[in-house]
């Protein structure tokens, strides 16, 4: 039976990835203001609404080369990294007081692949991306493109953004874009293309649809979108690809504008723990007391002060083995601590961590959203 599409406001934590063709008109050499300031107040309606939302932002190279007046056409890749430079600061004061006038505090986050890829600078990413969203504020993401080298960066922005999605366990990604959604075919040139609105599954069919990039201001084109799709659904957020180009694309979307969904079999919860449970080697054992043990299967985080033992050589972020004092296995997750500060901190409460450690870390040795119960 054939599913159906999701609503937009369906979902309470929603990734809105912006393209530079969509923020800066080149040609004139300048923002698109009117523009932004409409999808400032969908961004807002829907943070009204008790939603988290976080935008990837491309426009950094475009507006750092209008800022600049550098000519259209490509550039070296130091010259791309200097553009950024100039432009980073246009477009993280720009995102700041567009979000400001509805009383939305932005904060900017420049992130290149192994932030995403490596687990100590994955999780302080996170954890920065959280700390931001209890805040009630609006995170904007890009690409560190003054530092990010070729063989460092993801290119294009439509995959960071499925990337952030699955670090944040969003449940929709929104790419707006250029186009309205996916077609059989490139559209154009006297073809008759079939527009697809519903994509159950990334098939190789699904993928053998992707065009090149149309716009020369940006680096993806259908085929990073595509790819964005495979990150997004496998790891259990929906996305969605919809124009950009009028006002209110947000609002178009909710309203029934035409727009192409990529469904996930999953939720972010469920595909995360799957993924600790059955993709990750564990790296070492927490030994817990009968307390802890009867709390984790209440739902709660695994403290310091439940932990008796800890065996192995892990690092903050690692997969651990979770036993109770008989040894029988009770879970697994990501461990918060590496395993020398790991063992003083056993059986402490969490407010001495501080004093034990000369540092602040998380209160928790294994949050409840990177646990998973039962035997692997």
């Amino acid at each position: 039976m054939s599913r159906k599409a999701p609503a937009l406001t369906d979902f309470r934590r929603i990734v809105v990835k912006v393209g530079s063709s969509l923020l800066v008109d080149m040609a004139a050499g300048k923002l698109r203001n009117a523009w932004l300031a409409a999808l400032a107040e969908d961004i807002a309606r829907l943070h009204k609404d008790r939603r988290d939302i976080l935008v990837v932002s491309s426009g950094a190279i475009a507006l750092g080369r209008s800022v600049l007046k550098l000519p259209l056409g490509a550039l070296k890749l130091e010259d791309s990294q200097a553009a950024a430079a100039v432009g980073q600061i246009a477009l993280a004061r720009i995102w700041a007081e567009t979000l400001g006038r509805h009383g939305i505090a932005a904060g900017q986050i420049l992130l290149t692949l192994g932030d995403t890829e490596e687990r100590r600078r994955y999780l302080n990413a996170r954890s920065t991306i959280d700390k931001l969203l209890e805040w009630k504020s609006v995170p904007v993401i890009n690409e560190n493109d003054t530092v990010a080298t070729n063989e460092i960066r993801y290119g294009d922005n439509d995959r960071l953004a499925a990337r952030v999605a699955t670090m944040m366990s969003a449940d929709c990604l929104v790419l707006l874009s250029d186009v309205d959604g996916l077609y059989d075919k490139p559209p154009g040139a006297g073809r008759e293309a079939k527009f697809i609105a519903l994509v159950e599954r990334v098939t190789p069919e699904i993928e053998a649809m992707a065009g090149a990039s149309g716009s020369e201001l940006s680096r993806g084109g259908m085929l990073t979108k595509i790819e964005a799709g495979k990150i997004a659904t496998s790891a259990g957020t929906h996305m969605v690809i919809a124009s950009g180009r009028g006002e209110h694309p947000l609002k178009a979307i909710i309203e029934g504008a035409p727009c192409t969904w990529f469904l996930t079999p999953a939720n972010p919860v469920t595909a995360r723990k799957k993924w600790i449970a059955g993709s990750l080697e564990p790296k070492g054992t927490l030994f817990i007391d009968g307390g802890a043990v009867a709390a984790l299967k209440r739902g709660k985080s695994l403290l310091p002060a439940g932990v008796k033992r800890v065996d192995g050589e892990f690092e903050r972020g690692d997969a651990v083995v979770i036993r109770d004092l008989d040894g029988v296995e009770v879970g697994r997750g990501l461990v918060a601590y590496d395993v020398k500060d790991a063992a003083k901190i056993i059986g402490k409460s969490s407010g001495d961590i501080l004093n034990i450690l000369g540092f602040g870390g998380r209160a928790e040795m294994v949050h409840r959203d990177d646990l998973v119960m039962g035997g692997a």
